[in-house]
């Protein structure tokens, strides 16, 4: 009895430490490098370019206000204009995340310009709400992008800082 204990402990470890394995959110990509993200609101599509043509799409949900561009803080919607992945989040909320550099100085200066804050922190990122998939288009966030956790593992490998980010309405 006593050499069936550790022989099932060392098992019990070993499978494990492949469930974790399997578990992490950290994917590596060593394909074509992506070279400009578009979002496109009206069709809920995410598009990631590479030098030669698309590489990947996503459907995503928006902001719960998704027409317009995001003007101030609280308003809800997802902005529209040319930006850049300015940051990475491992330990979002959402599961991962990575920054969108808004506002941008036309944007603080529109809304300072009426005496409110431009709000930020806007992200494209994972972790949907339970019951809310973004595949069905569904709009929930404060104004981010939502992908599912799987998709955003996919992006936050293959899309580097200083990539710039395209957003149609």
């Amino acid at each position: 009895m006593l050499r069936k204990f550790p022989r099932r402990w060392f098992l019990l470890g070993g499978v494990a430490a492949f469930l974790s394995g399997c578990a992490n959110k950290f994917r590596s990509y060593s394909g074509p490098e992506v070279t400009r993200v578009r979002l496109y609101k009206s069709e809920r599509l995410l598009v990631l370019d590479g030098a030669q043509g698309v590489l990947k799409t996503y459907p995503v949900g928006l902001g719960f206000a998704p027409d317009g561009h995001k003007q101030f803080e609280g308003d809800g919607r997802t902005p529209e204009g040319a930006y850049m992945i300015d940051r990475r989040n491992p330990n979002s909320l959402f599961h991962l995340s990575i920054g969108i550099s808004y506002p941008n100085e036309a944007d603080r200066a529109f809304a300072a310009a009426q005496g409110k804050s431009p709000g930020g922190d806007i992200f494209i990122h994972g972790g949907p709400r339970k019951g809310i998939d973004p595949t069905d288009k569904q709009d929930w966030t404060a104004g981010c992008i939502a992908i599912t956790d799987r998709q955003i593992e996919e992006v936050y490998a293959m899309v580097r800082d200083g990539t710039p980010i395209n957003i149609y309405a």
